[in-house]
């Protein structure tokens, strides 16, 4: 709720901002009737983030503009696990041949951190700079597995939406599918997030084990499935995230 918060217009500002985001684009009714915000309120956000050079207008579309690049490509040379596992990215993703990528746990959320693929021909849905799904993304699932139990908990008060008909949205089910990531230190999301696409992840834990990021591969159904998902990609994503675990010992 935003009375949680300090100082109700940068909330307000970062709500904005992130439908922005999500929708790649927006116009002020749009922003408006999304957000349940005055079309004047939003107007004057518009205009002053505009100004700052953190939006852009294409007509009656406000985009989100450079001005934002260099925040984020310092907040990400900042990441330890991002400085130490670039390389190990880059070769998951050669030797798999598919869409490799690192994601951590910040402030109960899943970020996109990086990602890449040897394979020209396969556009991943997720972006770098992407929020991901803690209960239907592998990478997400890897991380939550490894979280402390009163997180869990409350992550799963707020409900399991369903994101593709074959999103897990029953709590139980869920605890065991957490229990499975940690019994096996990997986990998979099979069209959970996004349809025609499976990934499998493994986390990257601290001292304590507790996650603070994860290690996946993805690739579209028909191609990565069987013993090539099971087996091979499995062992290739678990050494991956044990690799960049010793790296930052």
């Amino acid at each position: 709720m935003s009375d949680e918060y300090p100082i109700k217009a940068v909330h307000t500002c970062f709500r904005i901002l992130t439908e922005i985001h999500n929708r790649e684009g927006a116009g002020v009714s749009e922003l408006a009737r999304s957000l349940d915000l005055s079309k004047a309120g939003v107007h004057k956000h518009l205009q002053t983030l505009s100004q700052l050079g953190y939006l852009s207008r294409d007509g009656d579309e406000y985009c989100i503009a450079l001005g934002f690049l260099g925040l984020g490509l310092t907040a990400r040379s900042r990441f330890r696990v991002y400085q130490v596992s670039t390389s190990l990215l880059r070769d998951l993703a050669e030797t798999s041949g598919y869409v490799a990528s690192l994601s951590s746990h910040q402030n109960g959320n899943g970020i996109c951190v990086a990602q890449t693929c040897a394979n020209d021909s396969l556009t991943y849905p997720t972006r770098e700079g992407d929020r991901i799904s803690l209960h239907a993304t592998a990478a997400g699932k890897a991380m939550l597995a490894y979280r402390p139990v009163e997180e869990i908990e409350r992550y799963l008060t707020d409900g399991l939406d369903p994101i593709t008909p074959k999103t897990i949205t029953n709590s139980d089910e869920f605890r065991r599918e957490l229990q499975s990531a940690r019994d096996r230190r990997v986990v998979f999301d099979r069209e959970e997030s996004r349809e025609g696409w499976q990934s499998v992840a493994s986390p990257i834990t601290d001292l304590d084990q507790v996650a603070i990021a994860a290690v996946s591969v993805s690739g579209p159904v028909d191609k990565l499935t069987g013993k090539r998902l099971e087996e091979d990609i499995t062992g290739l994503v678990v050494s991956t995230a044990k690799s960049i675990e010793n790296r930052l010992l």
